[in-house]
């Protein structure tokens, strides 16, 4: 070997493992708020191949193949599942769909394959999608051959969407963000749409005659007094207008972000549970204050977030007010002086 072949760094070879379950649940909820699949479409096939651009950048080797980890029922393949487990280099696995909808054997079959792979020096890494705290001994397994796990996880709107001690467990963690997701998920058309869909109830063209009663001359018709006047109706007009108001005020408040009174009250709760659930002790050691180690001040966010059922990423204010109501309920707790946060 010569002295340049001994210094180029030896490539990876990962594979991807996708929980579907868990990838489509989470992008549904951060889009549209989504609880259940049947609210919203997946180009399942542009998702997979962006996975693996994705992959490439980061991840300096060659790609194995892509696991697809997904459910029917009876294992019977829907269409969909027959597109993917055609692709190259894509191999779909499915578990059992249960009658509540729920999947039953993926989180078996992903720890199966990990540590098959691993035992076997197949692969040098994994990047795992997923958010189950089952996953941990496939991690577990798979580190212990040598094989480095990259966790990644879908963009929570609020809180977190993975178990904790799976992303302790993990040798990196990546977000995938709402700008990534967005191009491969949309909603289900609404029944109507698509009950006009099907029966051609859609707006006529320029060129066609009107078939609502009216004068006709020649070949125009002219619209009657209904149509004419329709629009003027004071009544509509004033219903309009008040939707109009209460989408803007509706918009106004996104952007506004929580009040101050609710982010505050919501510190205060997360450090009374701190207290009572972790311990004196264990609080005690953040004094003096006013500065959290990043850890603390992340979990700090997470709870406070799950409290208010809502992100407070976009809102630096509103984080600093957290943790001044977070700590003067801790200097209460202590009869410390209070203190303004820098974090």
């Amino acid at each position: 070997m010569t002295d340049s072949e001994a210094a180029l760094p030896l490539l990876s070879r990962y594979a991807i493992m996708v929980d579907v379950g868990y990838i489509y649940a989470s992008a549904g909820e951060l889009l549209f708020s989504a609880s259940s699949r049947r609210e919203y479409r997946v180009d399942a096939d542009k998702l997979i191949s962006a996975l693996i651009k994705q992959a490439d950048d980061q991840v300096r080797g060659q790609l194995l193949r892509v696991y697809w980890y997904d459910a029917a029922r009876d294992r019977v393949p829907t269409f969909d599942q027959r597109v993917i487990a055609q692709m190259p280099l894509v191999k779909l696995r499915l578990g059992n769909l249960n009658a509540r909808g729920q999947q039953k054997g993926v989180d078996a079959q992903i720890r199966a394959d990990m540590e098959a792979l691993a035992r076997h020096r197949a692969i040098t890494d994994a990047i795992l999608v997923a958010g189950d705290e089952d996953m941990v001994p496939a991690v577990e397994a798979a580190q212990a051959f040598g094989v480095r796990v990259h966790l990644w996880g879908v963009e929570p709107p609020y809180g977190t969407n993975q178990a904790e001690r799976l992303v302790w467990e993990s040798d990196t963690v990546e977000v995938l963000e709402r700008h990534f997701m967005e191009p491969y998920f949309a909603p289900q058309p609404t029944a109507e749409a698509a009950h006009g869909a099907t029966h051609g109830t859609l707006p006529p063209r320029p060129d066609q005659a009107a078939t609502v009663p009216g004068i006709t001359v020649g070949q125009i018709t002219a619209p009657s007094p209904a149509q004419l006047f329709g629009d003027k109706n004071p009544f509509r007009s004033h219903a309009k207008q008040n939707s109009v108001h209460l989408n803007s005020a509706h918009l106004t408040a996104a952007r506004l972000g929580p009040s101050r009174e609710r982010v505050e009250e919501a510190g205060e709760h997360v450090a009374q549970k701190w207290i009572l659930t972790r311990g004196e002790d264990n609080i005690r050691d953040l004094l003096p204050g006013p500065i959290l180690p990043p850890v603390i001040d992340k979990e700090l966010l997470v709870d406070a977030e799950k409290e208010l059922g809502l992100s407070l990423r976009s809102y630096q204010e509103a984080r600093e007010w957290l943790r001044d109501a977070f700590w003067s309920r801790v200097h209460r707790q202590f009869g410390v002086g209070v203190g303004k946060s820098r974090n």
